[in-house]
């Protein structure tokens, strides 16, 4: 050795520089991919806030039934206080939204949000249709007194799975036959779904599966008023609709 100091660059491994160069791509994507969830999931979210009870109110010069009958902002009450044509308008909105929010804002290209690949699109589908329904529920317009998500639970089951809707109608028609109870048929159609889902599409669709059964529970949550009414006495009955009564 002479007296020249000699220095020694650490020169990274190629194995060191690749790994910094991997973890920077996915990091990036995994935010894109992030955020295109999150706006997606926003959009079906406020879509669902659209109450279409309310826009029905403010055609009819402002009529809020959130204040009448049952307090609920639904269809069902919207048909015992305002009548069939009301009722009608209601529903076709609030199935709309649904619609909307599964079929529609999943496929949306927005400004400065990029498409990531990184996201399945299964999952993002199923999110949007949660949120509308979540919308419904808890509408941030209408300070998240809503109804109880049945109309447009069933506008998104159109677009993920039209094959469910003839036994799921089905049911829910049975069973208003039967009891005379809207909230009890619409439990019952809401339990039905994956159990058949269960039965006739897994392992297949699993997503599906867990979708319906998500939202199974959901709905016992949001009628649980109607539970507790029926036991104790005061839901209102519809003995018209029940056909095989003794009554009738």
């Amino acid at each position: 050795m002479s007296g020249t100091d000699t220095v020694v660059k650490a020169v990274p491994r190629p194995s060191e520089e690749g790994s910094e160069c991997y973890n920077a791509a996915p990091s990036e994507g995994k935010g894109r991919g992030m955020l295109e969830l999150g706006v997606k999931f926003l959009i079906s979210y406020c879509i669902g806030s659209i109450m279409g009870s309310m826009l029905m109110g403010a055609l009819k010069g402002g009529v809020d039934i959130r204040t009448m009958g049952s307090g609920n902002a639904g269809g069902t009450n919207a048909l015992r206080t305002q009548g069939v044509a009301f009722a009608l308008g209601v529903v076709i909105i609030d199935v709309g939204k649904g619609v909307i929010g599964a079929g529609v804002v999943p496929t949306l290209s927005l400004p400065l949000v990029a498409e990531d690949p990184a996201v399945p699109r299964e999952l993002l589908v199923y999110l949007c249709a949660a949120a509308s329904v979540i919308g419904h529920v808890w509408p941030i317009w209408h300070r998240f007194r809503g109804g109880k998500g049945a109309a447009t639970l069933v506008g998104t089951i159109a677009v993920l799975a039209p094959i469910l809707l003839a036994p799921m109608l089905s049911i829910w028609a049975l069973a208003l036959i039967l009891s005379g109870y809207v909230g009890l048929a619409t439990m019952t159609a809401a339990i039905a779904a994956p159990i058949y889902v269960a039965i006739t599409r897994l392992p297949q669709d699993q997503g599906l599966f867990y979708y319906t059964l998500g939202f199974a529970l959901y709905m016992l949550y949001t009628h649980r008023s109607n539970i507790q009414r029926m036991r104790d006495g005061s839901e209102t009955r519809n003995q018209n609709l029940m056909i095989f009564s003794r009554s009738r």
